[in-house]
C-alpha cells in the first residue's frame, strides 16, 4: 500500500500526517506533497516541526514537493487535508485513472470536522496534530 498526503503548500499538515503515519504503520509506504509549489525543497515549517517533535515525531528528513499528475500512478490512496486541496488533485486527475481521493478527515468522523485547518494560518499546531492522529489512527484501522 502507498499513501500520499496532501496539503497547500508541504510544510505544515501534509508533512506532519507522513510523520505520524510512518510510525504509527511502517509497513505502509508513504509520502507528502502540497498542490502548490512554493517551498519545493524547503523542511516542514519549524513551528509544526517543534510542535510534531514534541509528541515525538521526527519530520526534519522531509523536504516539500508539488503534486503532480504522475502521483495517480505512483500511489494507491491520495488522503486531501481540506475540499479546496482535494479539488485541485482531481483537476490534475489523467483520464480513465481510478486512484481513490478522499479527505483525511474521513477517517476521524467522531472528530467532527471535515478538513484539517491549516495550522500556518490558525497557528493551532497542537490541534491540527490532534485531528491528524485521529484520522491517522483511523486510516490505519482500515488497512
Amino acid at each position: 500500500m502507498k499513501i500520499l498526503f496532501v496539503c497547500l503548500g508541504n510544510i505544515c499538515r501534509s508533512p506532519a500526517a507522513e510523520a505520524v503515519f510512518r510510525r504509527i504503520a511502517p509497513g505502509v509506504e508513504t509520502d507528502s506533497a502540497g498542490t502548490g509549489g512554493w517551498y519545493v525543497g524547503e523542511p516542514p515549517y519549524g513551528a509544526m516541526q517543534a510542535a510534531a517533535r514534541a509528541r515525538g515525531y521526527e519530520m526534519d528528513d522531509l523536504r516539500a514537493r508539488q503534486f503532480g499528475a504522475a502521483d495517480f500512478a505512483r500511489f494507491d490512496l491520495i488522503l486531501a487535508m481540506d475540499d479546496s486541496n482535494r479539488a485541485d488533485i482531481e483537476a490534475q486527475r489523467p483520464a480513465g485513472n481510478a486512484t481513490p481521493v478522499r479527505l483525511f478527515t474521513d477517517y476521524a468522523p467522531e472528530r467532527g470536522m471535515d478538513h484539517v485547518p491549516d495550522p500556518y494560518y490558525t497557528r493551532d499546531f497542537d490541534g491540527a496534530l490532534d485531528l491528524i492522529e485521529a484520522a491517522a489512527e483511523g486510516l490505519r484501522r482500515t488497512l
